[in-house]
């Protein structure tokens, strides 16, 4: 039974899209007559594996026992030119604001970035030609077909990465829920431990004519960057906010130092990511209400309050929310809105028929198909000198030549490559 308690934002999948279908190798038959012509079809196309943004999903635990996911296969072409049905897509639904990554090179695929993204991970394989697709003027019965293209399983990384304007950070029991439960519709658990928050919390702040998405980030501790605690499952999240509100429990009722607290925890910002330390922070001073916290109050601000604007608060009777509210509006107007992982837009999985070729014999004919074929006919110019300097170089390259040649062919032999006849000559 999955714990309802348990937050997952960091997962391994395995996606593979669907095989295409071969095409058939097939003939007409009537009685008395039995092979009138080619009549076999192409096969169906693999399903493709896509990932979509839903609001809907909040994070990825789901993913903990289902992790596998596979398209269907395309089916074989029929008789009487009948194609095979395309196998079925996949779509995997993510939570908003998941970045897809490559596992083995750590590439950035897709940022899904606002509800109903949707994005192509990997491509079904193509459906095999059919026998009938390689008739000629001078091949009127060819006993061959094409294969389907086949896939390759691949993995990906799933990092779940809070979106939101300002990231509500400190160490734990420091009041961050509270306030946010203050400030927004959320309704975080709050209770007098640490780490009460296991994960980010997010509401929405209104103020006069505006709002702001700010997210309870759970309470840091010393060693976070280097993954003490919950370190880099916490800081993950801070790295898509646009600006931080750090908040200390200036009362110092723990037994810690408020002043000692604020400097550790922007040490584990500049640890984990330089850019983290580098976001706009302001400063919230929370529990003023305690006696003995004004003493306090006045030495964080003699020594931070020329870097920082700093906002005594009473997040448990709302004193002081009101300015800090003013304040971060201000700020936010002046940043730009938070923005997507920049994609690795070379980045793409190859099929492992991609530009392939297979070589058949039909009679004394040496017949060339495959993807590379295909790319061949779209390209190639036959009366243009350097585009069929092209198509010998490709061949070459390609190695068609050389299997030719480890075929048996010989000086003069036919080879029929799309609608392309000609002799070999070594």
């Amino acid at each position: 039974m999955a714990d309802k308690n348990l937050f997952i934002d960091k997962v391994k999948i395995t996606v593979k899209s669907g095989d295409g279908g071969d095409g058939m190798n097939s003939f007409k038959s009537y009685k008395g007559k039995p092979a009138c012509g080619p009549d076999g079809g192409d096969g169906g196309d693999g399903g493709s594996v896509y990932i979509l943004a839903d609001a809907s999903v909040n994070d990825l635990l789901a993913f903990r026992y289902t992790s596998k996911y596979v398209a269907g296969n395309g089916e074989r072409g029929g008789t009487n030119r009948c194609s095979g049905r395309s196998g079925a897509d996949v779509i995997i639904k993510v939570p908003v604001g998941t970045v897809v990554k490559d596992f083995e090179t750590d590439s950035v695929i897709a940022d899904m970035f606002s509800d109903g993204d949707k994005k192509l991970i990997v491509e079904g394989g193509r459906g095999g030609k059919g026998n009938v697709r390689f008739t000629t003027s001078r091949r009127h019965a060819p006993n061959f077909a094409q294969k389907g293209e086949k896939t390759q399983l691949h993995t990906l990384t799933l990092e779940l990465k809070i979106i939101a304007d300002v990231g509500i950070i400190g160490f734990p029991n420091v009041g961050k829920s509270t306030l946010l439960s203050k400030i927004s519709a959320a309704r975080p658990k709050i209770a007098d431990y640490h780490f009460t928050t296991l994960s980010p919390n997010l509401g929405v702040v209104a103020y006069h004519d505006n709002s702001f998405v700010a997210a309870d980030i759970p309470g840091l501790i010393e060693g976070a960057a280097e993954g003490a605690g919950l370190g880099h499952d916490f800081l993950r999240h801070i790295e898509r906010t646009r600006m931080l509100l750090h908040v200390v429990d200036i009362s110092g009722i723990e037994g810690r130092d408020p002043l000692d607290d604020f400097v550790k925890i922007n040490g584990e910002l500049n640890e984990y990511s330089q850019k983290l330390s580098q976001l706009p922070q302001i400063v919230m001073l929370n529990k003023c209400d305690i006696v003995g916290a004004d003493k306090n109050v006045a030495a964080f601000q003699k020594k931070y309050g020329k870097k920082y604007k700093i906002y005594p608060v009473s997040a448990i009777d709302g004193k002081g929310l009101d300015s800090l509210l003013s304040g971060i509006f201000d700020i936010l107007s002046t940043l730009p809105p938070v923005s997507r992982v920049e994609v690795d837009e070379g980045f793409t999985y190859k099929k492992s028929g991609d530009l392939g070729f297979e070589i058949y014999m039909d009679g004394g004919v040496y017949v060339v198909v495959g993807d590379l074929v295909d790319m061949l006919c779209r390209n190639v110019v036959l009366s243009d000198p350097d585009s069929m300097a092209y198509f010998q170089k490709i061949l070459r390259e390609k190695g068609v030549i050389a299997e030719l040649q480890k075929m048996g062919i010989k000086e003069n032999d036919t080879v029929s490559i799309g609608d392309v006849e000609f002799d070999f000559i070594p």
